[in-house]
């Protein structure tokens, strides 16, 4: 480090610069030793000279290219480990052999990797809804920002578990808490793969059917309603389990809160109604 910091002041902002500049002197040394020895001698040999000339350049030339070549790994591993500080992607990372540069390149490998998977879990954590395991709010929102790129025709339901503080109330919160996970693994299993499931919150969802008309969303949610009503397993306590929602059309993101709004609107009606039934907004 000392001789590092001694030579801080060739090219302060360029490390490999500071390097090919003190390999240039060194392989220039033999030359300048030369020409001091005929100086002092008074004994000129201008061929000799010429050639030692000649080759002390020719080498200068290849030895910076060699330089600059190896260190190319060191730029790459630098830019790689500016990426990883930013949380950037980081690409395709070169092995390196087992010298000092292999080791290097191996360690960025290990913090791009560690990194990596430090930011899924973060986002996870941040998206995802602790008790069910599918996205929260957030990270349902953040989802359906990128479904609706473009130009799509897509419905939004928001459904509504009927009675819930009644479970809550007359069975203890560990039996809503069942019960909310659930409708979640219903949710996952039976709608389309390319449908995005969230816990709007509390007892309420959300689910948005991209590339859906209204009538064929209906007909998907109503087998939905249908299995939940027919589960067994959440009236094991003798209360059966239902689900009221309201649906709304969207075209693209730009309409997602307005969409939201009206399906709220719908799910409202479906719960002043009677519950257990879907509601289409009024406004379609």
């Amino acid at each position: 480090m000392r001789f590092y910091r001694a030579t801080a002041f060739l090219f302060p902002k360029h490390y490999e610069y500071r390097i090919l500049f003190i390999c240039l002197g060194a392989v220039h040394f033999p030359l300048i030793a030369y020409i001091g020895l005929e100086v002092t001698t008074g004994q000129w040999q201008a061929a000799t000279l010429v050639v030692l000339l000649l080759a002390t350049l020719v080498a200068a030339g290849l030895g910076l290219a060699a330089i600059r070549a190896l260190l190319s790994p060191v730029s790459e591993a630098t830019e790689m480990l500016r990426a990883v500080q930013d949380g950037e992607p980081v690409g395709h990372i070169p092995r390196g052999a087992g010298d000092l540069v292999g080791r290097l390149l191996g360690s960025v490998a290990t913090a791009a990797n560690e990194s990596a998977a430090r930011i899924k879990r973060l986002v996870d954590t941040s998206e995802r809804d602790a008790l069910t395991g599918i996205r929260n709010r957030r990270g349902f929102v953040e989802s359906a920002r990128e479904v609706l790129l473009g130009n799509h025709t897509a419905v939004m339901a928001l459904i509504d578990i009927d009675h819930f503080k009644l479970i809550n109330d007359q069975f203890g919160h560990d039996a809503g808490d069942d019960v909310l996970k659930t409708i979640a693994l219903h949710l996952e299993s039976e709608l389309r793969r390319k449908d995005l499931v969230g816990r709007w919150g509390g007892e309420e969802f959300a689910v948005l059917l991209p590339d859906t008309m209204l009538d064929e969303a209906r007909l998907i949610i109503e087998r939905l309603r249908a299995s939940i009503a027919l589960d067994r397993n959440l009236d094991d306590r003798g209360w059966p389990v239902t689900l009221s929602c309201g649906l709304a059309l969207i075209r693209d993101f730009a309409q997602f809160d307005e969409a939201c709004q009206h399906a709220d609107t719908a799910l409202y009606g479906a719960k002043s109604q009677g519950r257990n039934r879907i509601h289409i907004s009024a406004t379609e």
